[in-house]
């Protein structure tokens, strides 16, 4: 008998605590086919907006919708100087309630604060940062085998603590710091710039 109330209470324990949401995650082409899936408790229903942007330029522009948890929630900005790349994500809590889609995050203004960003194999160009863009970043990115260096300025809110994330072919290292000029590690080699940054934003909707 207690066996038997044990499996009713957990199993009406998990039902009350899914919830249902709208999926959409981005393919190789960046689009996606909405479907409804029930997420694992713990976890909201997230719709986000990725747009990177190159010498002023839009280069993409991409939307996604999926479960996640409160800490993959995060808006904020990543900024190399020759690109930048922008999140913006809501989340919420109740039945499909991630239908709409996200807007674009604002582009920012000049904070005061500053980042060594990298020139060619030059990585010791300053860089101003834009928005909530308070922490310096330093990324290793390795593709097919060829190592690629970025720095630059980044939001808080991608920065609780070293980030590492992987696709097929790529691996991502983020490293955050605080404080004026705080990336100066070595110079590496930057080509490929405009090729990772929307590679290293696509990352973060899985």
């Amino acid at each position: 008998m207690h066996f038997a109330v044990l499996f009713v209470g957990c199993a009406l324990f998990s039902t009350a605590f899914t919830l249902k949401c709208y999926e959409c995650v981005p393919g190789a082409d960046l689009t996606c086919t909405e479907t409804q899936k029930t997420c694992p408790s713990s976890t909201q229903c997230a719709a986000m907006r990725v747009t990177s942007y190159a010498g002023g330029s839009k280069i993409v522009d991409v939307t996604a919708k999926s479960c996640a948890t409160p800490a993959e929630c995060l808006t904020g900005s990543m900024n190399f100087g020759i690109s930048r790349t922008l999140l913006n994500s809501k989340c919420c809590t109740t039945e499909l309630c991630n239908s709409q889609t996200v807007p674009e995050s604002s582009s920012g203004t000049p904070n005061g604060k500053q980042c060594f960003t990298c020139n060619g194999q030059d990585c010791l160009t300053t860089l101003d940062c834009l928005g909530d863009e308070n922490s310096c970043i330093s990324t290793t990115t390795e593709v097919s085998g060829q190592k690629v260096s970025m720095k630059g300025c980044a939001s808080r809110s991608f920065c609780a603590g070293s980030m590492s994330a992987q696709l097929p072919g790529i691996s991502v290292k983020l490293d955050c710091c605080e404080g004026h000029l705080c990336n100066d590690a070595q110079s590496l080699a930057a080509s490929l710039l405009l090729l990772v940054a929307p590679l290293l934003s696509v990352t973060l909707f899985h």
